[in-house]
């Protein structure tokens, strides 16, 4: 219980923070505000306050959902179109490992195996895991995955909102108010979403939270077995969940290695955005598909983050997702295999 109450005062503590960005009118508040409150209150070492972890799984199970109801049938008619586009995912990602291992490597002399696994534009977690079976520096790759991944969700809202002038202060394209669900309906969806995800656990598959109930309800809306939105309120907690959540990757890290690491996970978070820049040009100017959707189908940041956003802009689901899930499945298989060897 104790535990349970230093995680809700996290949760409000963030939820401080989003209410500060929508006063402010800033871009993702309920995601960007509960990052900033928690990465302030952490400096605070008295504060009793723990990650709201235990809220994850949960969480996860529900963009699982959210991403799933976007594949109507009508909307599945165009995957033989993203075909070439998503081809495009297999150098684009072995560039960014390239070019990030060379830079962590050459240029900031970390040792390979770290400057390797911490340059994967994969999952924090996952790459943690893999480091450990290795030996590889598990607190360097933690800090810089999540920098990178704070670099990814902070810059794309503000990208968003004031290059593509997209309000995303709160968008419900695939959710609707709570007051207008049909409860029985959701419950039934979430309970097999539940089952799904321990499921997609059990047989090993990566990220299984977000990825089990994302298969599962893609089969149920794409064949219109289901057909209920996602409660607008429920997204807007996920957010605070996944903004604290973020905010806490920086606690008990002296300030110092912090700066140093944001510093030079900055230089490879250059080398993303000039490969992500390369490869939307292509795309956009040889494929039919919109800016924005190609910025966050190749954007690099962590699946669930991105996808995040992508619902809230209410951008392309099907298009983004599907190039999430491949380079996904590029960097899970190839990045224990080629660490070993290095």
């Amino acid at each position: 219980m104790i535990n349970l109450a230093k995680m809700l005062l996290a949760l409000l503590i963030g939820l401080l923070g989003s209410i500060v960005f929508i006063y402010l009118h800033l871009p993702l508040p309920w995601l960007l505000g509960s990052i900033f409150a928690t990465t302030l209150s952490i400096r605070f070492e008295k504060l009793p306050i723990i990650s709201p972890k235990t809220f994850s799984p949960p969480a996860r199970i529900l963009i699982g959902i959210a991403i799933g109801s976007a594949f109507t049938p009508e909307i599945l008619n165009y995957i033989p179109h993203y075909f070439v586009s998503l081809l495009l995912v297999v150098p684009f990602t072995i560039l960014v490992i390239f070019f990030g291992t060379y830079y962590y490597y050459k240029v900031l002399k970390y040792d390979l195996r770290t400057s390797y696994l911490g340059s994967m534009p994969g999952g924090v977690i996952e790459m943690v895991i893999i480091g450990e079976e290795l030996k590889a520096d598990t607190t360097k790759i933690t800090l810089m995955q999540s920098s990178r991944l704070f670099f990814v969700v902070v810059s794309l809202p503000f990208i968003i909102q004031y290059i593509f002038q997209i309000d995303i202060r709160g968008n419900q394209l695939l959710t609707t108010p709570l007051k207008n669900i049909d409860f029985f309906e959701f419950f039934v969806l979430y309970a097999l979403s539940i089952f799904a995800a321990i499921f997609a656990k059990r047989i090993k598959v990566t990220a299984a939270f977000l990825m089990g109930p994302m298969i599962l309800s893609i089969f149920l809306f794409s064949t219109g077995v289901f057909t209920v939105a996602i409660p607008d309120e429920f997204l807007k907690f996920i957010q605070i969940v996944f903004g604290v959540i973020i905010g806490f990757t920086f606690r008990n890290v002296p300030f110092k290695i912090i700066y140093k690491t944001l510093l030079a996970t900055f230089g490879h978070f250059i080398i993303l955005f000039i490969l992500c820049a390369i490869f939307i040009a292509i795309i956009f100017y040889s494929l039919d598909f919109k800016v924005l959707d190609i910025l966050l189908a190749f954007g690099p940041g962590g699946q669930t983050e991105i996808n995040l956003i992508a619902l809230l802009v209410g951008a392309n689901l099907p298009y983004i997702t599907l190039h999430h899930i491949v380079r996904l499945l590029i960097v899970m298989n190839i990045a224990p295999i080629i660490a070993r060897r290095l």
